[in-house]
């Protein structure tokens, strides 16, 4: 009988990495295990694992598992692994095969509706992972490439995020009079930009949705950070020198495109400062309270050399104005603290005030 696990020893050394190693040849058990890790190798995925025949059968799949039908994500197969890795967790070392940090995304039982090499349909009844699912054969090129798609209707209340909303926009004005029902935030100078972070990859889009995604390749790893939230961010990129916005390093990159802005990195690099969120998980959050939505942001807790979500300010409009000007910034902006998010919108709701 042939050893299934063959590929799996093959590619790894024992001593040089803390996957389990089993020695003894696999017990078939009863095919309903599963588990979907985390895996931040080279590229984040997900490694999704299915017990039969007494190993776990494996796919790779580089944006997780997708929550609404209709969405059809690539499946890359792998080796066959052992049944104990259904609770491998670790920091497999660089330069070994699949070298990065594994977790476990999600764990239960599953159901088979039919299974054969060329097309694997199953229920998932985990704690994230619920309902059909269906990996498909591409037959093309490359045996090895499947689909995932989802085959019944998403959750409940499960909506997936749109990858761009139209701006809410301030208009100019001067510092509220009823202060107490107000908060402020520094305004930058930058250019507006929606980010959408799914599947653990990130899109931009400009004021206008247009897709800037190539113009800032400091973005891309912020889906690493994020994982499988699904979030859309409304925010500002910014070029600081010298402590302040650089609006002629920002003109730089607005125009730098792919191996452009890689070049400028190094020496013109951009910032993204997120002031609001308006989907998160599934749910869109326009209708909530300016400062509700601001809880959601900073509990996504975001923080890198590139990107972070600058303090916002409940009343006391004056003083942070007069930082503002401090600091050189161009000025605050004002957002009444029960406002919604009200796409295209310029009412009134939030006020420029420039310095």
């Amino acid at each position: 009988m042939a050893d299934r696990l063959e590929e799996y020893r093959g590619k790894r050394g024992k001593d040089r990495t803390p996957e389990p190693w089993p020695d003894g040849p696999p017990e078939p058990g009863d095919d309903d295990l599963f588990v979907i890790q985390e895996h931040h190798a080279t590229r984040l995925h997900w490694d999704f694992r299915l017990e039969r025949d007494g190993v776990l059968v494996s796919w790779a799949v580089p944006k997780g598992l997708p929550l609404s039908p209709g969405v059809s994500r690539l499946a890359v197969h792998t080796e066959d692994h052992p049944m104990e890795y259904l609770t491998f967790e670790g920091e497999i070392p660089a330069g070994e095969y699949g070298g990065g940090r594994m977790t476990v995304w999600d764990t239960g039982k599953y159901e088979t509706l039919h299974w054969n090499d060329h097309k694997v349909e199953v229920v998932f009844h985990g704690g994230r992972a619920r309902g059909k699912y269906l990996f498909l054969n591409r037959h093309d090129e490359d045996d090895r490439d499947w689909t995932l798609r989802r085959l019944d209707p998403a959750e409940p209340g499960h909506e997936d995020a749109p990858e761009f909303l139209e701006p809410m926009t301030a208009v100019p004005g001067d510092l509220p009079a009823d202060d107490d029902a107000w908060s402020y935030e520094f305004a930058w100078g930058g250019l507006r930009t929606m980010l959408l972070v799914s599947g653990g990859r990130v899109t931009a889009h400009d004021e206008t949705g247009a897709d800037v995604t190539g113009r800032y390749p400091e973005l891309h790893k912020l889906g690493e950070e994020l994982g499988s939230t699904e979030v859309l961010l409304d925010g500002e990129v910014v070029v600081i020198k010298d402590g302040k916005p650089y609006a002629d390093g920002l003109e730089e990159r607005r125009k730098a495109d792919g191996a452009a802005a890689k070049r400028l990195k190094t020496h013109c690099p951009v910032f993204y400062f997120a002031s609001d969120v308006l989907h998160l998980d599934g749910k869109p959050t326009l209708d909530l309270p300016y400062t509700k939505r601001r809880e959601l942001l900073d509990g996504l807790a975001i923080e890198d050399r590139h990107w972070q979500v600058p303090r916002y300010y409940a009343g006391g409009g004056e003083a942070v104005a007069g930082a503002s000007r401090q600091h050189g910034l161009p000025g605050v902006i004002a957002k009444r603290a029960d406002s919604p998010y009200r796409p295209g919108d310029g009412s009134g709701d939030w006020l420029l005030i420039k310095n």
